[in-house]
């Protein structure tokens, strides 16, 4: 096949999360909150929480092998794990994933762009598949976000879970259901202290003199984020449209990272897409980081909100700042759980 025709098409999903559900009145037992609080300014009823010991691994392995399934696939040519919440600060965690789902010595590597970790490595495996490096690419998101929370900041942990998600692209042809379209991807760095972990990383290793114990947890900037997530979401599914000539009112699903409902319902509004075209499960499983996308996608398949030959646009924000939107036509899967 020409490289100049050649696409990255969606021929499998898969997706988990920990069986440990925990609900707002759990949290409400051990920390200055409500389930009318969590509720009221994120729209999470409960979350999936990994059990201690559980690493992001697991979690990639049991998403993996359900994608893989799903593409009636045993091997792929890459794989390529984004996640916040890696095994280890070195190595990277997806070679162990690969060898754990028996693919040999292929291609693997992590990407991190914390909440837009899943856009970006659906493009960096469709530019393997693009440039005939690659021609199946097993793309997965998966964090266990909930081990790098405050245990007594009562905002994170209401709005963060743990999970996996993934797809598997293969070369097809750009006309074909589930080809992936254009990629608009940003970042500015100029906002890097609104979503971070102060310590930990090379510029400041460990706990120091004076340090808050806290400075070694995830922190965000709640009102700033949301200020800037909104308009950057919009201005880069926007941007996506136009790359591939669709108008707003050709969109069937708008599937969001789910970073919080007030943000899903401020960027659809401003898009003029209503609520029942933007797909959100934020009720059922929290923000999820990478594993946002396709846990979102796996449930629009499971309750029919997703069906062959929609129009589907996939766009995200997380720390960074990063961001990234894409498109395809929705194909027919079969749906393993």
């Amino acid at each position: 096949m020409a490289l100049a025709t050649r696409a990255a098409v969606v021929c499998g999903l898969g997706w988990w999360t920990p069986p440990n559900v925990v609900t707002n009145d759990q949290l409400a037992a051990v920390l200055d909150t409500s389930d009318e609080w969590i509720r009221s300014r994120t729209g999470v009823v409960h979350r999936h929480v990994a059990d201690a010991g559980m690493a992001t691994s697991e979690l990639a392995v049991e998403a993996g092998q359900r994608a893989l399934k799903s593409a009636d696939l045993a091997a792929v040519d890459a794989l390529i794990l984004a996640t916040s919440t890696p095994d280890y600060h070195c190595p990277a965690t997806a070679p162990e994933v690969a060898t754990r789902l028996g693919l040999d010595v292929i291609a693997a590597f992590d990407v991190a762009a914390v909440c837009s970790g899943f856009v970006y490595a659906l493009a960096n495996g469709a530019g393997l598949i693009a440039a005939g490096i690659a021609d199946r690419v097993l793309v997965i998101g998966a964090d266990v976000f909930t081990s790098i929370l405050n245990p007594r900041d009562r905002t994170t942990r209401a709005i963060f879970g743990d999970g996996a998600g993934a797809v598997v692209l293969r070369a097809g042809n750009v006309h074909e259901l589930g080809a992936l379209g254009p990629f608009s991807l940003g970042s500015d760095g100029r906002g890097a202290n609104l979503i971070m972990i102060p310590d930990g990383g090379s510029r400041r290793p460990g706990p120091g003199a004076g340090r808050d114990e806290s400075d070694r947890y995830f922190a965000m900037n709640g009102k700033a984020v949301y200020r800037k997530a909104v308009a950057t979401i919009v201005a880069s599914t926007t941007r996506v449209l136009e790359l591939a000539e669709w108008p707003v009112s050709a969109v069937d699903l708008l599937v969001c990272h789910q970073a919080n409902q007030f943000i899903l319902e401020a960027v659809a509004s401003r898009l003029d897409i209503p609520m029942e075209r933007c797909l959100s499960n934020i009720d059922q499983v929290g923000n999820t980081a990478a594993a946002s996308i396709p846990l979102a996608l796996g449930y629009g398949l499971e309750c029919g909100a997703l069906r062959p030959g929609h129009r589907v646009v996939l766009t995200a924000f997380g720390g960074g700042l990063t961001w990234g939107a894409t498109l395809l036509r929705w194909p027919e899967l079969t749906c393993v759980t």
